[in-house]
């Protein structure tokens, strides 16, 4: 926790992140707000870029999944000009000739006003159903791998001590904040911040077993009051992230790249290449020091069997001790890819995972590190493959609904062992 207060007292002392120091500045603290929808044939138009102009203040924004936006604006004395950016428009996506691209905009009595983008008479070229399932099958998979960094951390965890860890979730958010306090706070670069975030976050594991659950192991408590501790820690740590930097969403360096040339229908970013390389790099490195080295055959050994490693001569608060760090680390890069592939920072986007996480866990099997390789991948594809048939606000219940489907009939999980009870 020492580490976690000295790290946002930089954030504070730098005004970037303290949000009590920014109130005219930060655009989600502006009272007023313009919104709308830009739909085509009545169908939303998602990824379009509107703009908005006016007494020498300009904000921006994406239109979400169901084609709305809402661009903050500090007053309602001013008249605007809201724009939809031509050249944003997705690809089969044509405005019909005449089109107005921009709106003036003036207050009324209340704090926000509507503009909406109909382009009625344009047409729209569709993509085939198997195009639409190999791009989303791509994005499943670099979701999955992302998803697998956290889940294979908890994973260990819960291996190592059999806690479940309700507060993993803020972990993957403080590597996500460590990231953004050094490469915007410190003006350090993004290639040197991500590697300082991931070491950041493995001392605030440290810290965390050090201070707390080391002391609660030994003085004998159960997995179930642990895990009441850890739902406890979830909840003050989130709540300590939003009293920092406020309940806006923030962006890390270099999000915004352009896509690089795809395979047919399946187009990537740079940023989606890099992030997908970087997990496959530290999954297989990860997968060496489990199987070649001697603390990864003791870390397996402490799984398996924590009083007959103990006998052995293993020491099990050290190996632990490294589970812990090694989670904390995993956590923190999950969090720094996750912050891309979302994209943006927020005070609660671990907990937005946290139930994938488990999941992804359940269904490998519970304390494998390669069963929860093997489960995230499963609900990474799951999760995006799904908006094909249901909507994009609920593709997590769909990934849930599988997993509950598949324990139904191997509760021990796809790569668990089955145990005799009794």
């Amino acid at each position: 926790m020492a580490l976690l207060a000295a790290l946002f007292s930089g954030a504070m002392l730098l005004g970037f992140a303290n949000p009590a120091s920014a109130q005219t500045d930060n655009p989600e603290d502006f009272p007023y707000a313009i919104q709308g929808n830009v739909r085509v044939s009545g169908e939303p138009v998602a990824g379009a870029t509107v703009t908005v102009s006016g007494g020498g203040y300009t904000g921006e924004a994406k239109t979400t999944d169901r084609g709305s936006f809402r661009i903050p604006v500090p007053t309602q004395e001013e008249t605007y000009t809201v724009e939809l950016v031509k050249d944003s428009l997705p690809e089969g996506v044509n405005a019909p000739e005449g089109f107005q691209f921009s709106q003036e905009v003036k207050f009324g009595p209340t704090s926000t006003v509507t503009r909406n983008f109909t382009l009625a008479a344009a047409e729209r070229t569709t993509t085939s159903f198997w195009d639409q399932f190999a791009s989303r099958a791509v994005n499943g998979l670099n979701f999955g791998l992302m998803l697998a960094l956290a889940a294979i951390g908890a994973s260990l965890v819960f291996g190592t001590t059999g806690l479940s860890n309700f507060a993993h979730g803020e972990m993957v958010t403080f590597g996500a904040l460590a990231a953004l306090l050094f490469s915007v706070g410190l003006n350090v670069p993004i290639w040197v911040a991500i590697p300082l975030a991931v070491v950041v976050s493995g001392l605030f594991g440290y810290g965390m077993d050090a201070g707390l659950w080391r002391p609660l192991r030994r003085k004998g408590l159960g997995t179930v009051q642990l895990m009441i501790v850890s739902i406890g820690l979830s909840l003050a740590l989130r709540y300590i992230f939003q009293m920092f930097i406020g309940g806006g969403t923030l962006n890390l360096p270099g999000g915004a790249t352009q896509n690089i040339a795809g395979l047919g229908p399946i187009t990537l970013s740079l940023t989606d290449v890099v992030s997908m390389g970087v997990s496959v790099v530290v999954i297989i490195a990860f997968a060496w020091w489990l199987m070649r080295t001697r603390i990864g055959r003791a870390t397996r050994a402490v799984s398996d069997n924590p009083s007959l490693a103990a006998a052995s001569g293993i020491d099990v608060d050290a190996v632990v001790r490294i589970v812990w760090i090694m989670a904390a680390s995993l956590a923190g890069l999950s969090g720094v890819l996750w912050a891309y592939f979302r994209p943006g920072i927020k005070w609660d986007m671990g907990t937005g995972i946290l139930l994938l996480i488990f999941a992804a866990i359940t269904l490998g099997g519970l304390g494998t590190a390669f069963g929860a390789l093997v489960g995230s991948i499963i609900v990474g594809l799951l999760v995006e493959v799904s908006t094909l048939w249901i909507p994009s606000d609920l593709k997590y219940v769909g990934a849930l609904v599988v997993l509950i489907v598949i324990l139904l009939f191997r509760p021990q999980g796809l790569l668990g062992r089955r145990e005799r009870i009794g």
